[in-house]
């Protein structure tokens, strides 16, 4: 864990990204991209390529793809993600274990992501973290995704507390930059499938070695 020593603690509320973050939906992700794109652009698409359009909204990379053929594209994603979601999803260690202790200690949770909610839920019920969180903002609650401020301000409104003493943690620039943009502090996960190096060039306020570094950092431990 490294910590930005300028930052002072006093943490109540964390604000999590889901994908990347929580659960490694990296694999499910990929091949959902990949079957669609060799649907719609054979050949033109590598794995490495499709790692780019993982953090903002499906509908920002699609519209890239093809801007006459987005919707088709996102359902025909959503068909494949659906269908192998519970396959391909993995556990990160120790998220289960520290996520687990923050709500038993009676921090502030919530779900901060670009997925639209039915497939957000179904992440979470998989890996057993639903019961620790009561508030799940997903891309059909708000107008304006991630690095906008206005999916933070709803999971805080919902969770009936300010941005004060609170905290976002995520995986992508997206996350990050949402945080900032809110003006308050943000964790970078060093598991990122963007790569660490690429974390810490954003610049957050903490990188998270493990999930477990959170306990820390909040001296909930």
């Amino acid at each position: 864990m490294n910590i930005n020593t300028n930052t002072e603690t006093g943490i109540k509320t964390l604000l999590f990204d889901l994908d990347g973050t929580l659960i490694n939906t990296n694999d499910l992700i990929i091949a959902s991209f990949l079957h669609t794109l060799e649907q719609f652009k054979p050949g033109e698409y590598t794995r490495e390529q499709v790692i780019n359009f993982i953090g903002p909204p499906l509908i920002d990379s699609f519209r890239k793809v093809d801007p006459e053929r987005y919707e088709e594209m996102i359902d025909v994603y959503r068909t494949h993600n659906h269908s192998f979601h519970d396959e391909l999803v993995k556990e990160y260690e120790g998220v289960y274990e520290t996520i687990k202790e923050l709500h038993e200690k009676g921090y502030n949770l919530a779900i901060v992501t670009t997925k639209i909610r039915k497939t957000a839920l179904m992440g979470l019920k998989l890996m057993k973290l639903d019961q620790f969180f009561d508030v799940v903002i997903g891309l059909d609650d708000v107008e304006n995704a991630k690095p906008h401020t206005e999916p933070l301000e709803k999971a805080l409104n919902a969770l009936g507390v300010t941005k004060e003493g609170a905290m976002m943690i995520g995986d992508s620039p997206h996350d990050i930059h949402a945080g900032k943009n809110m003006g308050i502090p943000t964790a970078a996960v060093s598991w990122s499938i963007k790569g660490e190096e690429a974390m810490r060039a954003l610049d957050p306020d903490f990188i998270l070695a493990e999930m477990s570094d959170l306990l820390d950092i909040v001296e909930a431990r």
